[in-house]
């Protein structure tokens, strides 16, 4: 869900990746690096590119990768069959060296110890496992004049978050709001230094991820001057953080841009 064109990528190509290693980088994410030769087609671009990652199905001796880099792929991959056809989920590059990516997994156990594909995969990731990647672009797209940046997102956002930074100028001004599970979930990242990050962490509060993000943007003070805010991650949080700038804040609709990265209670197909 996006109300905006994103920035397409430039010259993408379906490739194959290897796992290079895998950490626990906080109690809630784990990190998962590739490289491999296919890594060499890929053009890193900053703020918060995002990539289709396609994942082997359990028993899968090989991936069969759709070759269409155009919106035809998933043409392509729908008509493989189910037991041949990867898991396809959309996740942000976390950091880009020359021949190494890293993505970074939220972990998400049911109480019953289950988890979902990809959850699973990054738990389980070796080094040799192979997985297919086709960069999508970048969804932060700015296009009009604004002093200062907003910034909201849950766990799932926050690669993003991170990425917009490390790509904003030294002298960008602006606000990230950003829920995490826990407190040892925060992230060490370059941050302007006119850029404020609010962490807010979950901890035993429990409930929907976003909505501690979304109250905390309704008692954000804001700085003086136009902004320009990016909202990701659960769907009620971008949409209720967009209708709260929108009609509490006065903010001009084409001065706010979200994607609702999932649903809470809506397993990914």
């Amino acid at each position: 869900m996006a109300n905006f064109k994103i920035r397409k990528a430039v010259d993408p190509h379906v490739l194959l990746l290897d796992v290079v290693r895998s950490a626990r980088v906080s109690p809630n994410v784990m990190r998962v690096t590739l490289g491999g030769e296919g890594l060499s087609r890929f053009t890193p671009l900053g703020f918060d590119q995002w990539f289709r990652l396609f994942l082997p199905r359990p028993g899968q001796d090989a991936l069969k990768l759709p070759t269409r880099t155009s919106g035809l792929w998933y043409a392509q991959y729908l008509a493989t069959a189910k037991p041949k056809r990867p898991f396809v989920r959309n996740y942000t590059v976390r950091s880009h060296r020359p021949g190494e990516l890293d993505v970074d997994f939220i972990v998400h156990l049911e109480e019953d110890g289950s988890c979902g594909p990809a959850t699973s995969f990054a738990l389980n990731a070796a080094a040799g496992d192979q997985v297919g990647l086709l960069d999508q672009g970048i969804g932060y797209n700015p296009r009009h004049d604004h002093a200062w940046t907003l910034l909201v997102a849950d766990e799932t956002g926050l690669p993003a978050v991170a990425g917009i930074c490390e790509s904003l100028p030294d002298d960008a001004q602006g606000v990230a709001v950003v829920e995490i599970p826990a407190d040892e979930d925060r992230q060490d990242f370059r941050i302007p230094a006119g850029v404020r990050i609010l962490w807010v962490p979950r901890g035993d509060k429990g409930g929907v991820p976003g909505e501690l993000a979304l109250a905390a943007l309704r008692e954000l003070s804001f700085p003086d001057g136009p902004v320009y805010a990016y909202l990701v991650g659960e769907s009620a949080l971008v949409t209720g953080g967009r209708r709260h700038l929108v009609t509490d804040r006065a903010v001009p609709k084409t001065n706010v841009d979200f994607i609702g990265y999932w649903r809470h209670g809506h397993a990914a197909m």
